[in-house]
Protein backbone atom coordinates (compact mmCIF):
# COMPACT_ATOMS: atom_id res chain seq x y z
CA UNK A 1 0.00 0.00 0.00
CA UNK A 2 1.26 3.08 -1.33
CA UNK A 3 0.79 5.94 0.88
CA UNK A 4 -1.37 9.44 0.23
CA UNK A 5 0.01 12.76 0.70
CA UNK A 6 -2.00 15.49 1.92
CA UNK A 7 -1.49 18.53 3.60
CA UNK A 8 -1.89 19.49 7.45
CA UNK A 9 -4.91 21.58 8.05
CA UNK A 10 -4.44 22.32 11.73
CA UNK A 11 -1.80 21.70 14.34
CA UNK A 12 -2.69 21.93 17.76
CA UNK A 13 0.25 22.40 20.95
CA UNK A 14 -0.99 20.00 23.80
CA UNK A 15 1.88 20.19 25.97
CA UNK A 16 5.03 21.25 24.77
CA UNK A 17 6.31 18.05 23.89
CA UNK A 18 2.99 16.69 22.50
CA UNK A 19 0.96 18.12 19.06
CA UNK A 20 -2.14 16.89 17.87
CA UNK A 21 -1.58 17.10 13.41
CA UNK A 22 -5.10 17.66 11.59
CA UNK A 23 -5.14 16.20 7.94
CA UNK A 24 -7.17 17.08 5.16
CA UNK A 25 -8.02 12.92 5.02
CA UNK A 26 -10.88 11.05 6.00
CA UNK A 27 -10.97 7.54 7.38
CA UNK A 28 -14.38 6.55 8.09
CA UNK A 29 -14.08 2.83 7.93
CA UNK A 30 -10.84 3.15 10.72
CA UNK A 31 -12.07 1.61 14.31
CA UNK A 32 -10.81 2.96 17.59
CA UNK A 33 -6.96 0.87 18.65
CA UNK A 34 -6.43 1.02 14.92
CA UNK A 35 -3.09 2.79 13.46
CA UNK A 36 -2.05 4.65 10.12
CA UNK A 37 1.65 4.37 9.39
CA UNK A 38 2.84 8.30 8.77
CA UNK A 39 5.42 9.62 6.42
CA UNK A 40 7.38 12.38 6.55
CA UNK A 41 8.76 12.69 3.22
CA UNK A 42 12.58 12.63 3.39
CA UNK A 43 12.99 11.41 6.92
CA UNK A 44 11.15 8.22 8.39
CA UNK A 45 7.61 6.36 8.29
CA UNK A 46 6.25 5.46 11.93
CA UNK A 47 2.77 3.94 13.09
CA UNK A 48 0.76 6.86 14.88
CA UNK A 49 -2.89 5.86 16.82
CA UNK A 50 -6.23 7.17 15.53
CA UNK A 51 -7.23 10.39 17.60
CA UNK A 52 -10.20 11.07 15.23
CA UNK A 53 -10.92 9.87 11.69
CA UNK A 54 -12.83 12.08 10.27
CA UNK A 55 -10.37 14.29 9.37
CA UNK A 56 -7.98 12.10 10.02
CA UNK A 57 -6.35 13.32 13.23
CA UNK A 58 -2.88 12.28 15.09
CA UNK A 59 -1.51 12.85 18.66
CA UNK A 60 2.29 12.85 18.77
CA UNK A 61 5.00 12.87 21.27
CA UNK A 62 8.57 14.28 20.63
CA UNK A 63 10.44 11.49 21.45
CA UNK A 64 13.53 10.88 18.41
CA UNK A 65 14.30 11.91 15.10
CA UNK A 66 11.22 11.36 13.52
CA UNK A 67 8.73 12.99 15.87
CA UNK A 68 11.04 16.20 16.00
CA UNK A 69 10.87 16.58 12.20
CA UNK A 70 7.32 16.49 12.80
CA UNK A 71 6.35 18.83 15.58
CA UNK A 72 8.38 21.01 13.22
CA UNK A 73 5.63 21.00 10.40
CA UNK A 74 3.34 23.87 9.55
CA UNK A 75 0.15 23.97 7.85
CA UNK A 76 -0.03 23.19 4.66
CA UNK A 77 3.04 20.86 4.89
CA UNK A 78 2.41 17.82 3.11
CA UNK A 79 2.49 14.10 5.12
CA UNK A 80 2.16 10.68 3.52
CA UNK A 81 -0.20 7.97 5.57
CA UNK A 82 -1.59 4.41 5.18
CA UNK A 83 -3.62 2.36 6.85
CA UNK A 84 -6.07 1.40 8.74
CA UNK A 85 -3.80 -0.69 9.80
CA UNK A 86 -4.09 -3.46 13.59
CA UNK A 87 -6.36 -4.85 15.11
CA UNK A 88 -8.82 -2.53 17.15
CA UNK A 89 -10.40 -1.90 20.59
CA UNK A 90 -13.84 -4.16 20.63
CA UNK A 91 -16.71 -2.40 22.57
CA UNK A 92 -19.46 -4.96 24.72
CA UNK A 93 -22.80 -3.27 24.53
CA UNK A 94 -23.54 -5.18 27.65
CA UNK A 95 -21.01 -4.27 29.50
CA UNK A 96 -19.96 -0.84 31.07
CA UNK A 97 -16.50 0.84 29.87
CA UNK A 98 -13.55 1.89 31.94
CA UNK A 99 -10.69 3.44 29.70
CA UNK A 100 -7.36 4.10 31.28
CA UNK A 101 -4.66 6.61 29.41
CA UNK A 102 -1.33 7.60 30.29
CA UNK A 103 0.15 10.39 28.86
CA UNK A 104 -0.33 10.75 25.11
CA UNK A 105 -2.38 7.35 25.19
CA UNK A 106 -5.54 9.38 25.93
CA UNK A 107 -5.60 10.55 22.31
CA UNK A 108 -6.46 6.78 20.92
CA UNK A 109 -9.02 6.50 23.81
CA UNK A 110 -10.70 9.71 23.02
CA UNK A 111 -11.80 7.96 20.10
CA UNK A 112 -13.15 4.83 21.71
CA UNK A 113 -14.77 6.89 23.98
CA UNK A 114 -16.44 8.79 21.35
CA UNK A 115 -17.80 5.55 20.04
CA UNK A 116 -18.75 4.05 23.55
CA UNK A 117 -20.82 7.57 24.20
CA UNK A 118 -22.63 6.94 20.63
CA UNK A 119 -23.38 3.64 21.44
CA UNK A 120 -25.05 4.25 24.76
CA UNK A 121 -22.33 2.47 27.01
CA UNK A 122 -21.56 3.79 30.42
CA UNK A 123 -18.24 5.18 30.56
CA UNK A 124 -15.35 5.76 32.98
CA UNK A 125 -12.29 7.51 31.99
CA UNK A 126 -9.21 7.57 33.72
CA UNK A 127 -6.16 9.78 32.72
CA UNK A 128 -2.72 9.88 33.89
CA UNK A 129 0.47 11.79 33.98
CA UNK A 130 3.41 12.88 35.56
CA UNK A 131 2.59 16.48 36.32
CA UNK A 132 -1.06 18.50 35.59
CA UNK A 133 0.48 20.31 32.63
CA UNK A 134 0.99 16.72 30.56
CA UNK A 135 -2.22 15.78 30.58
CA UNK A 136 -3.69 16.29 27.25
CA UNK A 137 -7.59 15.82 25.46
CA UNK A 138 -9.14 17.27 29.35
CA UNK A 139 -11.07 19.46 27.78
CA UNK A 140 -12.15 17.34 24.99
CA UNK A 141 -13.61 14.32 27.42
CA UNK A 142 -15.36 16.82 29.33
CA UNK A 143 -17.31 17.64 26.44
CA UNK A 144 -18.37 14.26 25.90
CA UNK A 145 -20.03 14.69 29.32
CA UNK A 146 -21.92 16.75 28.09
CA UNK A 147 -23.90 14.77 25.60
CA UNK A 148 -26.67 12.94 26.86
CA UNK A 149 -26.39 9.11 25.07
CA UNK A 150 -24.40 7.81 27.76
CA UNK A 151 -23.20 8.92 31.12
CA UNK A 152 -19.46 9.73 30.96
CA UNK A 153 -17.34 9.80 34.17
CA UNK A 154 -13.84 11.43 34.11
CA UNK A 155 -10.67 10.91 36.78
CA UNK A 156 -8.07 13.00 36.03
CA UNK A 157 -4.27 11.73 38.15
CA UNK A 158 -1.43 13.27 38.54
CA UNK A 159 2.02 11.57 39.92
CA UNK A 160 3.13 14.54 41.58
CA UNK A 161 -0.29 15.83 42.86
CA UNK A 162 -0.70 18.66 41.12
CA UNK A 163 -3.94 20.10 39.46
CA UNK A 164 -6.95 20.35 39.09
CA UNK A 165 -6.66 20.41 35.26
CA UNK A 166 -9.90 22.79 33.88
CA UNK A 167 -11.50 22.87 36.69
CA UNK A 168 -11.11 19.44 37.42
CA UNK A 169 -9.85 17.97 40.63
CA UNK A 170 -6.77 15.44 40.30
CA UNK A 171 -5.92 12.08 42.24
CA UNK A 172 -2.79 12.42 43.69
CA UNK A 173 -0.83 9.23 42.08
CA UNK A 174 -0.86 6.76 39.63
CA UNK A 175 -3.72 6.36 37.31
CA UNK A 176 -3.73 2.33 38.23
CA UNK A 177 -4.26 3.26 41.64
CA UNK A 178 -6.86 5.58 41.21
CA UNK A 179 -8.49 3.18 39.32
CA UNK A 180 -8.25 0.39 42.00
CA UNK A 181 -9.63 3.35 44.30
CA UNK A 182 -12.67 3.96 41.96
CA UNK A 183 -13.39 0.04 41.68
CA UNK A 184 -13.22 0.08 45.66
CA UNK A 185 -16.02 2.50 45.39
CA UNK A 186 -18.00 1.40 42.88
CA UNK A 187 -18.71 -1.98 42.56
CA UNK A 188 -20.47 -2.85 39.00
CA UNK A 189 -22.90 -5.68 37.96
CA UNK A 190 -21.61 -6.76 35.66
CA UNK A 191 -18.90 -5.90 35.77
CA UNK A 192 -16.47 -3.52 33.36
CA UNK A 193 -14.22 -3.95 30.70
CA UNK A 194 -10.75 -2.21 30.93
CA UNK A 195 -9.06 -0.89 28.06
CA UNK A 196 -5.93 0.58 28.33
CA UNK A 197 -3.23 2.86 26.32
CA UNK A 198 0.16 4.40 27.49
CA UNK A 199 3.52 3.57 28.49
CA UNK A 200 3.73 -0.37 29.22
CA UNK A 201 5.02 0.11 33.03
CA UNK A 202 1.02 1.29 33.53
CA UNK A 203 -0.50 -1.64 30.87
CA UNK A 204 1.52 -4.19 33.14
CA UNK A 205 0.13 -2.98 36.28
CA UNK A 206 -3.38 -2.71 34.19
CA UNK A 207 -2.80 -6.69 33.24
CA UNK A 208 -2.36 -7.72 36.43
CA UNK A 209 -5.03 -5.72 38.29
CA UNK A 210 -7.56 -7.45 35.48
CA UNK A 211 -6.52 -10.78 36.74
CA UNK A 212 -6.96 -9.93 40.25
CA UNK A 213 -10.11 -8.53 40.41
CA UNK A 214 -11.47 -10.95 37.35
CA UNK A 215 -11.96 -8.44 34.76
CA UNK A 216 -11.90 -8.68 30.86
CA UNK A 217 -9.10 -6.05 29.49
CA UNK A 218 -7.74 -5.18 26.02
CA UNK A 219 -4.55 -3.29 26.55
CA UNK A 220 -2.90 -1.32 23.40
CA UNK A 221 0.97 -2.29 22.89
CA UNK A 222 3.16 0.05 21.34
CA UNK A 223 6.09 -1.75 19.46
CA UNK A 224 8.63 -0.08 16.47
CA UNK A 225 7.28 -1.17 12.98
CA UNK A 226 8.50 -0.80 9.72
CA UNK A 227 5.36 -2.24 7.08
CA UNK A 228 2.56 -2.29 9.27
CA UNK A 229 0.85 -5.72 7.91
CA UNK A 230 3.03 -8.16 9.05
CA UNK A 231 6.07 -9.05 6.67
CA UNK A 232 8.98 -7.14 8.36
CA UNK A 233 8.65 -8.95 11.94
CA UNK A 234 9.74 -6.11 13.71
CA UNK A 235 7.15 -5.64 15.56
CA UNK A 236 7.95 -9.16 17.04
CA UNK A 237 6.52 -9.64 21.14
CA UNK A 238 7.57 -13.30 21.38
CA UNK A 239 5.29 -15.43 18.98
CA UNK A 240 2.88 -12.49 18.26
CA UNK A 241 3.39 -9.56 15.96
CA UNK A 242 2.03 -6.37 17.02
CA UNK A 243 0.80 -4.74 13.64
CA UNK A 244 -1.52 -7.71 12.88
CA UNK A 245 -2.27 -9.47 16.35
CA UNK A 246 -2.34 -6.20 18.15
CA UNK A 247 -1.99 -3.26 18.75
CA UNK A 248 -4.64 -4.11 20.95
CA UNK A 249 -4.46 -7.33 22.68
CA UNK A 250 -6.52 -9.33 25.55
CA UNK A 251 -5.15 -10.97 28.49
CA UNK A 252 -5.33 -13.89 27.44
CA UNK A 253 -3.32 -12.99 24.26
CA UNK A 254 -0.38 -11.54 26.59
CA UNK A 255 -0.27 -14.77 29.25
CA UNK A 256 3.05 -15.72 29.45
CA UNK A 257 4.68 -13.84 26.86
CA UNK A 258 7.76 -13.25 28.41
CA UNK A 259 8.91 -9.41 26.26
CA UNK A 260 6.03 -7.71 27.25
CA UNK A 261 7.13 -5.02 30.12
CA UNK A 262 10.53 -6.33 29.65
CA UNK A 263 11.94 -6.06 26.09
CA UNK A 264 11.82 -4.56 23.04
CA UNK A 265 13.79 -4.60 19.73
CA UNK A 266 15.53 -2.18 18.20
CA UNK A 267 15.23 -0.63 13.96
CA UNK A 268 17.67 -3.28 13.66
CA UNK A 269 15.97 -6.13 15.10
CA UNK A 270 18.28 -6.30 18.57
CA UNK A 271 16.24 -7.06 21.49
CA UNK A 272 16.99 -4.67 24.61
CA UNK A 273 15.30 -3.94 28.08
CA UNK A 274 12.46 -1.95 27.57
CA UNK A 275 13.46 2.15 28.37
CA UNK A 276 16.55 1.42 26.42
CA UNK A 277 17.74 2.41 23.29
Amino acid sequence: MLPQTVPITEIVEETPTVKTFVLEARLPEAQPGQFVMLWLPGVDEKPISIAHPDPLTLTVARVGPFSTALHACRPGDRLGWRGPFGRPFRLRPDRPAILVGGGYGAAPLYFLARRAVEAGIPTTVVLGARTADALIFVRRFRQLQAQEAAPLHLLLATDDGSGPVEGHPTFPGLATEALRAYLADHPADPPPVLYGCGPEPMLVALYHLAREEGLEAQLSVERYMKCGFGVCGQCALDGLLVCLDGPVLTLDQLEGVADFGRFHRTTTGRRLPLGTR
